[in-house]
């Protein structure tokens, strides 16, 4: 457990990139197996130990520690696991060694939900306050050291001295403790073999266009494409095996029954937008908003009736495989023509190519660019004509041109502790607009929640704020008055039942704080609601 705590402290306190890969890299070479593929699985989320969750390590401290003593550090903390890890009173005479990660698996995958906080409490005793902190983080999860998925297996790669893209192939079809993947990328076993049938492939990723780059494109050398405003998923059907992935390889094909039936008629993999859409009184397609596709997303099950309410639909980018062709090293330019093909040989329902966008230069495509929120669309994509199908995020061939966002003059009214190196920070903020009241007077109601935007500068200026006007406290939340006006930036806005304002904003970011503006100038419910897509 020495090494991994080491792994984890050390990861969250190194900003470089480089610097955590090769972090990732020295750990990766010094541990046995299979402990070092517990941590790879406890660092990339894949790790699931179900029979302790984090309301039993509460209530382990608080059978010794004081309960207000344990409430009021972990409001300063703001991490559970760091707060047991800095809290926990060692008793006296344990004379037990720090488990192992490979030890602390097995044992906890073989006990009952009674016997594992137990089993938890022998460790915590002989652990130091940072083995404790990397102990529970392997058992609960939620590890927020600053490492991505993707960014753990960049350092594989660059380990064995591949492309990223080799090891995403097969990921999907490998289990922790990964001894099939290290040995094959130490050389000592073959390269896994996951269902090829259905395999996710790596998705090409575009990159935000800036002010500045149009003046080195040639309008000519490019193709573009409306961006909409659903999830980027791969449809991976092969041999009798249907799949449906997200961007960053997440299987959600249980989500979607009609699409997944639908995939049973071809052999093919597809690139395109999940949306959820209905047909008109004149049968033309009309694209709902991003909420409605929000009722799809992280269901353990979906209902007949979710599947009526809110129809999932796919429209088709791209295709990277046609029977057991490979398509993706041909120009974009070919593959489209092999989508439209293809498309109009099967007739998929459910689904539909979509459009390309016709212009000669640059100023003609920014109107349409301009008109795009009227769409709903959330702006356009633009492709090099001879770019090949390239995992990952190539700077060049693809690019992301969003509309602009929308603003909003908002009041602060909640204020909670970040994590991490936040932690000591009121860094995550609930804001609101003014609705009328029953009596007559006007109350803030809240419209969303940023933690993103602002400088560590501002930080500052804002946690100083809100310990001076704060009104009262809810464990790690403090209200305060109404007195801080804060310019939020956000893509869209809709209608949401779950929200007491009645809508939800989508990537809401803090654009400046508005020290100059009193709160009773911020805007109103019924700006808001204009507004609403």
């Amino acid at each position: 457990m020495r090494r991994f705590a080491e792994l984890l402290e050390r990861l969250n306190f190194t900003p470089s990139r480089n610097g955590k890969i090769r972090l990732l890299v020295d750990y990766f070479d010094h541990e046995p197996d299979p402990d070092r593929g517990w941590a790879l699985a406890a660092i990339t989320s894949t790790l699931s130990l179900p029979t302790l969750k984090a309301a039993a390590v509460r209530d382990l401290v608080l059978s010794r520690v004081d309960s207000e003593l344990f409430a009021w550090s972990y409001d300063y903390v703001g991490d559970l696991a760091e707060t047991v890890s800095l809290i926990w009173p060692k008793q006296h005479g344990v004379n037990v060694p720090a488990p192992t990660p490979t030890e602390v698996v097995d044992a906890v995958s073989r006990a009952s939900r009674a016997d594992a906080p137990k089993l938890l409490e022998t460790w915590l005793d002989a652990c130091t306050a940072s083995e404790r902190f990397a102990l529970i983080k392997l058992l609960t999860g939620a590890l927020r050291v600053g490492v991505s998925a993707r960014l753990v297996k960049t350092a594989l790669a660059e380990r064995a001295k591949i492309d990223v893209a080799e090891i995403e192939e097969v990921w999907h079809g490998l289990e922790p403790p990964y001894r099939e993947l290290f040995d094959w990328l130490e050389g000592t076993g073959p390269r896994p073999d996951p269902d090829h049938r259905a395999a996710f492939r790596p998705l090409m990723l575009a990159n935000p266009l800036e002010e500045n780059d149009l003046r080195n494109l040639a309008p000519q050398d490019f193709r573009a494409e409306w961006k909409w405003d659903g999830i980027r998923v791969q449809l991976a059907a092969r041999g009798g095996s249907e799949r449906i992935f997200s961007r960053s390889g997440d299987d959600v094909t249980r989500v979607f029954p009609e699409i997944t039936e639908e995939m049973t008629r071809f052999d093919a993999v597809l690139d395109g937008e999940m949306l959820v859409a209905r047909r008109d009184g004149d049968g033309a397609l009309v694209v709902a908003p991003f909420n409605d596709l929000q009722q799809r997303l992280n269901r353990k099950a979906v209902t007949a009736k979710m599947v009526q309410q809110y129809p999932a639909f796919v429209r088709l980018y791209d295709i990277l495989a046609d029977g057991t062709e490979d398509l993706r090293g041909l120009p974009f330019d070919q593959r489209r023509a092999r989508l439209e093909q293809w498309f109009a040989r099967m007739k998929p329902v459910h689904m539909d190519v979509s459009p390309l966008v016709p212009f000669e230069t640059w100023d003609e495509l920014e109107a349409k660019r301009a008109a795009a929120r009227d769409a709903g669309i959330e702006g356009l994509m633009l492709k090099r004509a001879d770019s090949l199908y390239v995992a990952g995020r190539p700077k060049g061939p693809w690019w992301k041109w969003k509309r602009n966002p929308l603003t909003l003059d908002v009041v602060l009214m909640y204020a909670q502790r970040g994590h991490g190196k936040r932690s000591s920070f009121y860094s995550d903020y609930t804001f609101g607009v003014w609705r009328p009241a029953d009596d007559g007077s006007l109350e803030l109601v809240p419209v969303g929640k940023a933690y993103s935007g602002y400088t560590d500068e501002e930080l500052l200026q804002i946690d100083r704020w809100i310990r001076a006007h704060t009104t009262d406290r809810f464990g790690p939340v403090r209200q305060v008055e109404p007195g801080l006006v804060l310019e939020v930036e956000f893509d869209s806005i809709h209608r949401s039942t779950r929200h007491r304002s009645g809508v939800a904003m989508r990537f809401p970011r803090i654009a400046r704080l508005r020290w100059d503006k009193p709160a009773a100038e911020a805007d109103t419910i019924e700006t808001v609601t204009k507004l609403v897509t």
